[in-house]
């Protein structure tokens, strides 16, 4: 289900935060507008208790029309923390096949960090749900289309400089989702809790993931 969620919206948003204290709020604003799937990353260590309030709290999530998963995670421990506090998925910035094997053995979706074409074919073949294919700013849309010619099966999610502007290249290049993060959430609307204008920039990008623009 998590996976077949994030292949329909096929918009991952990082909320990578020094600060969660608004986190209940920012996740109901963004799934308000549209935003199928939160991954909190575990650059901040509040995120684990983060994603289990927003599991009890959000209605939406509760019924399985939207999701909410841990990013940033980089070994086995940290997988542990993700699925212990009830993360229903896993992102890592790095290709590790302990991460994928400990996601696959307790059922949960995993997504993991890969650059280059061998990392990528690895992780799949490990029985990743997902590629991220990360940093992507320096490859662009035809890095995807490059690597997908041989290897039309992969599901790859392009991160890191994707943006208004260049994500229907990634999807015409073959793309399967985007991950999305300081794009989505402007840090001076933050700050004045404008959610209004935080949920506007979120419809964008769902509209465009979903082909609209």
């Amino acid at each position: 289900m998590v996976t077949n969620l994030i292949l329909h919206s096929r918009l991952v948003a990082i909320l990578r935060m020094d600060d969660l204290s608004k986190a209940s709020i920012i996740a109901d604003t963004l799934i308000g507008a549209g935003v199928q799937a939160l991954e909190f990353t575990l650059t901040n260590r509040e995120a684990p208790s983060v994603i289990q309030r927003i599991r009890n709290d959000n209605s939406a999530i509760q019924n399985g029309s939207a999701v909410v998963g841990m990013g940033s995670v980089r070994t086995l421990e940290e997988t542990k923390i993700a699925i212990d506090c009830g993360a229903q998925f896993v992102v890592s910035p790095i290709m590790s096949v302990a991460i994928i094997d400990y996601c696959k053995q307790n059922r949960v979706v995993v997504c993991p960090g890969a650059y280059t074409p061998t990392e990528i074919a690895m992780g799949w073949d490990a029985g990743a749900d997902l590629i991220k294919v990360f940093p992507v700013r320096s490859l662009g849309a035809s890095y995807i289309r490059d690597v997908l010619a041989p290897m039309p099966y992969l599901r790859l999610m392009p991160t890191g400089g994707v943006d208004l502007g260049n994500i229907p290249a990634y999807f015409d290049a073959g793309a399967a989702a985007v991950g999305i993060g300081s794009q989505l959430l402007n840090t001076i609307a933050l700050e004045k809790n404008d959610w209004h204008a935080i949920a506007a920039t979120a419809s964008q990008y769902v509209a465009a993931c979903r082909g609209a623009l």
